[in-house]
């Protein structure tokens, strides 16, 4: 009797328990998911989420004669530095695009599709609220032979309304001169005519792809966020668009500043006066006509010369600053970029335009003085370099500093030892204006006037500082070896793990007011867009180790070592 109650007791007892873990389950699932129609777990708040990035293509690179600065360098960054937030591999997506209409279609295609349920689940059959959701975007914009030079991350904004407002004052304008030449037509004029007509049409169909590529990232990105997902906004801006975050990369102004301050900080131009001042050039390339033929916008270039005239301009208005060519004087303002600008997309336009500037008195004659010349970005400066020798300059930048030679230069980027420096002795009074030795006999004179005139010859002839931009790869070796004096790039892995950071913020609900790296700036037009943002590196020899090798943006034998 004992025995076949015994067993009645122990099912009984399972059954309880198992009743009891189900119950427990139950409420465990209750706590950290929702049950959904189909069984299906849905992810909510308290996990990272999702993050799917579109980017620009790179295109297709055939030499190193290209920047760091690029989207294909930048997206590993962010895989690293989002799986570091606690992101899974499998969460994070990447699609780029060689046109705005292409990723226009793909960002329109993910939100749908997540929207509608047909692409809303994980391999473990996870359902992903879009409020789980964030869409890192990087809108593609055209950008002109020159622009491209500085890298991909220079940020320009999208604008229906002025694709609209150009096509409309085409229509007229064209409209107008059709009307004209119809007056005084020839057989010649017809063909002409027929020809205008056939650009015409093509600009206007061109112009309306744009306004419809730009209308349906609006709309998709719009319709992200009304679904609860969060939409941060990578280098370019949309016109009328307010993003849940934004991320400024480098723009015109910021890059042409950069250059002038390493320059004032290396030439120490607080302490050049009248009578020794330094001999400063700006290079400012770009553009004049697009692919299309049409006049290329000068917004780009007109902010460089500004970031760079905030800094200069108080220098050549005391008159411690000469232009050797005269192009810029102590009367000279940021809008004057004009005076310094030279159409870059002729090949060796730079070499022409440089020779002209630093132009002889005559074949015999010593090279002129230069002390900096600013060339914007790594193409411009690897022409600038070349040019230099050619007209006679010696030495490299290592020698304005007597301290820091080319073999203790190579000794610290290898490792073996640190950089020191010295403040390099530059008189007040140039030598040709110091009167000093006037009470000095006739012989001691003639021998001390020999020798000022072989000085002055050497200084003339000294190698000058040249900045620019983009870490080209292909530029490495000349920074290492002096001839080009520094350059400057994206602190990507910084900004990586910034975005990775706002990225986890906003999958949970939360602001992004705790980031040290964000503040509220104006985007697109719209006020109080919080926004990520980051110091730009300068580029020296001195550094290179540090900014570039330690980090692995480059090899020991990207530097030529």
């Amino acid at each position: 009797m004992v025995f076949t109650r015994r067993p009645a007791a122990v099912l009984t007892a399972i059954v309880a328990a198992c009743a009891m873990a189900i119950s427990l389950t139950a409420c465990t699932t209750d706590a950290n998911s929702q049950d959904t129609a189909d069984d299906r777990t849905t992810v909510t708040s308290s996990a990272p989420g999702v993050v799917a990035m579109f980017t620009p293509s790179d295109g297709i690179t055939l030499n190193q004669q290209t920047p760091l600065n690029k989207w294909a360098k930048l997206t590993p960054n962010l895989t690293k530095a989002l799986t570091s937030a606690g992101f899974k591999k499998g969460d994070i997506s990447h699609t780029t695009s060689d046109s705005l209409d292409k990723q226009s279609r793909a960002i329109q295609d993910y939100v749908v599709n997540h929207l509608s349920g047909s692409n809303t689940t994980d391999d473990a059959g996870i359902v992903i609220s879009p409020d789980n959701i964030t869409l890192l975007v990087a809108p593609v914009v055209e950008a002109d032979a020159s622009t491209r030079q500085y890298g991909d991350y220079v940020s320009q904004e999208l604008s229906t309304a002025d694709t609209a407002e150009g096509s409309d004052s085409t229509d007229s304008s064209d409209s107008s001169n059709s009307s004209d030449s119809s007056d005084s037509s020839t057989g010649s004029d017809s063909t002409d005519d027929s020809s205008s007509d056939a650009s015409k049409t093509a600009g206007d169909s061109k112009n309306a792809a744009q306004a419809e590529a730009v209308d349906r990232l609006v709309s998709s990105l719009k319709l992200a966020k009304e679904s609860g997902m969060h939409v941060v906004l990578m280098g370019n801006s949309i016109k009328g668009y307010k993003p849940d975050a934004f991320v400024r990369f480098s723009d015109a102004q910021a890059i042409g500043k950069l250059q002038a301050e390493k320059i004032v900080s290396k030439l120490e131009l607080s302490k050049a006066s009248k009578d020794n001042p330094k001999y400063i050039e700006v290079l400012m390339p770009y553009t004049a006509v697009d692919e299309s033929g049409e006049a290329s916008d000068s917004t780009f270039v007109q902010e460089a010369f500004r970031g760079i005239w905030q800094v200069l301009g108080a220098y050549y208005q005391k008159g411690v600053v000469e232009s050797p060519s005269g192009t810029l004087n102590g009367n000279s303002t940021e809008d004057d970029w004009q005076s310094v600008a030279y159409d870059a997309s002729k090949e060796g336009s730079t070499a022409k335009v440089l020779d002209a500037r630093l132009a002889q008195a005559d074949e015999h004659a010593s090279p002129t003085r230069i002390d900096g010349i600013i060339a914007m970005n790594d193409y411009i400066a690897s022409e600038v370099v070349t040019e230099l020798d050619d007209l006679g300059y010696t030495g490299s930048a290592a020698d304005i500093n007597p301290q820091i030679t080319i073999s203790g230069i190579v000794g610290n980027i290898t490792g073996k030892k640190d950089l020191s420096r010295s403040d390099v002795p530059d008189p007040i009074k140039s030598p040709e204006k110091d009167d000093s030795a006037d009470s000095t006999d006739s012989a001691d004179t003639q021998d001390d006037s020999t020798a000022t005139d072989k000085t002055d010859k050497t200084k003339d002839s000294q190698w000058p500082l040249v900045t620019g931009y983009g870490a080209y790869v292909s530029n490495i070796p000349s920074i290492v070896n002096g001839k080009q004096w520094m350059t400057g790039i994206e602190d990507r892995q910084t900004l990586a793990e910034n975005i990775a950071e706002a990225c986890a913020l906003l999958n949970k609900g939360q602001t992004l007011t705790s980031m040290s790296s964000v503040r509220n700036t104006e985007v697109g037009g719209k006020k109080k867009v919080p926004t990520i943002s980051g110091p730009l590196l300068a580029v020296s020899a001195s550094n290179l180790k540090v900014t570039l090798i330690d980090p692995g943006y480059i090899s020991l034998a990207d530097a030529g070592l």
